[in-house]
């Protein structure tokens, strides 16, 4: 079962990365608004197959597998080619640079517990970061080829910082119920 809707919604986020990327790469202001467009389509699909997995009881070991990796690669594509392309530098590359660790740790602490039998559910202000971070990537992308009376830069970077905010909190959050499955004796 592994051409189901949710998985090929799944898929579709992962194959868009190259496409985003080079829309990244161009400095024009049509790449910048065609890459929201693919960068808003993608970030449905985020939604999407959630939705229909959960509606069409169409869970799959393979969209669970798939699913948060398919996330990590949209967002940390676009985040490295907003720090590459110049519409993030100075102090705001440090939040770019955290927001990664964050997600690698996080990453590695799921799979080290999945390991151990042990789920660690996203927890609704961690949903919360991941609208935050998707608005502010949004906002990022298209940047200088924004409307010119509004600050679209300075807005994005704003939104950056409290996505930094969110990800820390529930990156802190994460790792302290880890922290418990970690301190469990080990079964032999």
């Amino acid at each position: 079962m592994l051409l189901t809707l949710p998985n090929l919604l799944t898929a579709s986020r992962i194959l868009v990365v190259p496409l985003l990327v080079a829309l990244l790469y161009h400095q024009a202001a049509w790449a910048s608004w065609a890459a929201l467009a693919l960068f808003v389509g993608a970030s449905l699909t985020d939604w999407a197959d959630g939705y229909f997995a959960r509606r069409r009881q169409a869970v799959t070991p393979l969209g669970r597998f798939l699913d948060p990796i398919a996330d990590k690669f949209l967002v940390a594509a676009v985040l490295v080619m907003l720090v590459a392309s110049d519409r993030v530098t100075g102090l705001p590359v440090v939040a770019v640079l955290l927001i990664l660790c964050r997600e690698l740790l996080v990453s590695g602490l799921r799979e080290y517990l999945a390991g151990m039998g042990a789920q660690m559910p996203v927890s609704r202000l961690a949903k919360w970061k991941t609208a935050v971070q998707m608005v502010a990537l949004g906002v990022l992308i298209v940047g200088e080829a924004g409307p010119d009376p509004l600050p679209v830069r300075l807005i994005g970077e704003g939104l950056l910082w409290l996505a930094l905010v969110l990800t820390i909190v529930t990156g802190w959050d994460y790792m302290k119920k880890g922290f418990v499955h970690m301190q469990a004796p080990m079964q032999r």
